[in-house]
């Protein structure tokens, strides 16, 4: 549980956005992730119609499916070309905007409206731009987060749920001097001090 081999370790906006342009893109599931249809109940929690957000969204397809069973989708990804990826990968007609509040971001949308899509830094994001959230899937985000980012990223999504949100959260667990990451890993007892 050292996490000491990772603690400093940097990955730079550059080399995620290298990742897509080079393909390296091992983190994107073709197929949607197993634990988001087998906890799918505890992210509903019986209701419908949610707002939905996707943290570092990459393509995910499960952005698709949720959008599909009746939910609005928001994800943010600082990869344009990962975002154009997943409109074209679905044949999904979109609209591209500039987001007013934030220099250089675009906003791409859906023609149908349910799934919005900001391609800037997470943390030029804010309630006051993208609103709040009934529940969120986090599949890779908080694991790809610098770790000298990670109280700063868990500030941020804490203050995008609602009061009665559901929060899905998938981490990695191995021996982190083994490997630099991403995916970095996060020891539960932090995760329990970030989330609370």
């Amino acid at each position: 549980s050292d996490i000491g081999s990772q603690k400093d370790r940097v990955v730079t906006e550059e080399e995620w956005l290298q990742k897509w342009e080079m393909g390296n893109i091992g983190f994107h599931k073709e197929q949607g992730h197993p634990l988001l249809q087998k906890y799918l109940d505890v992210l509903l929690n019986g209701r419908s119609g949610l707002r939905i957000f996707f943290p570092l969204c990459g393509k995910a397809v499960e952005m698709k499916w949720l959008a599909d069973l009746g939910h609005s989708i928001v994800g943010v990804e600082v990869s344009e070309q990962a975002v154009k990826e997943f409109f074209s990968d679905h044949s999904l007609p979109y609209c591209e905007e500039p987001v007013a509040e934030i220099s250089g971001a675009k906003m791409f949308q859906s023609t149908s409206g349910n799934i919005s899509l900001y391609c800037c830094s997470i943390y030029d994001l804010s309630s006051s731009i993208i609103g709040k959230f009934d529940g969120v899937w986090d599949r890779g985000a908080l694991v790809a987060v610098n770790p000298c980012d990670r109280q700063r990223y868990a500030s941020l999504m804490t203050s995008l749920v609602e009061k009665n949100s559901s929060y899905l959260l998938v981490t990695v667990s191995y021996d982190s001097n083994k490997h630099k990451g991403p995916p970095f890993y996060v020891p539960e007892s932090e995760i329990k001090s970030l989330f609370g």
